[in-house]
């Protein structure tokens, strides 16, 4: 049985159709993946050790200061675009200004888990959407598909930082061990790099 010419290009239609959809539906890699995003993280990351390295010895123990730069960097690598790194760049502003009291008396919060269609989640699943919500900087009063968006985005940014960390400590660890049978610091040694 022949198809006809007409017949023949609607299913050729139908096909590229189906094979956009399906390339649509595809993820794209995460951006924190890249080699570039690696990179750029890196140096903003080495630029802000430095600075706590040169801090004044009135600032936190140097512990937490070394996680918040961390955390500013991957911050900054994020350029704002999603609400964990807009909550990490703004906490900074945050700690400045004084903040206001709110009345003591209950709080009536809407549910933020609740769906579209007005079904109500199960108790456990908001338990654990709340307690991952508090885990992610400005993500506790979000709705549940976003905060899981923002989780997928977050933790991928920190397995990156991970990663950047670990090869920062191995090349530390490394120019210590050269540098000790040469006489000079590693600290010099990172500063000239």
């Amino acid at each position: 049985m022949a198809i006809s010419n007409s017949e023949g290009d609607s299913a050729a239609k139908e096909g590229e159709r189906k094979r956009k959809r399906n390339a649509e539906v595809r993820p794209s890699p995460s951006k924190w993946r890249t080699e570039s995003e690696q990179k750029l993280y890196s140096s903003k990351l080495l630029e802000a050790l430095r600075r706590v390295r040169r801090g004044a010895p009135a600032e936190p123990p140097r512990s937490r200061a070394v996680r918040e730069a961390a955390d500013r960097a991957l911050a900054m690598a994020a350029r704002g675009r999603t609400r964990w790194s807009r909550a990490i760049l703004s906490t900074r502003t945050l700690k400045l200004k004084s903040r206001k009291r709110r009345p003591a008396g209950p709080a009536r919060l809407k549910n933020p888990l609740a769906d579209a269609a007005g079904k109500k989640t199960s108790p456990v699943l908001q338990w654990k959407a709340r307690v991952l919500g508090r885990l992610i900087p400005g993500c506790r009063k979000l709705s549940f598909l976003t905060l899981l968006e923002e989780a997928s985005d977050y933790i991928a940014a920190l397995e990156m930082q991970v990663r950047a960390m670990s090869a920062l400590t191995e090349i530390l660890s490394s120019s210590s061990s050269s540098s000790s049978a040469s006489g000079a610091p590693p600290s010099d040694q990172l500063g000239s790099s």
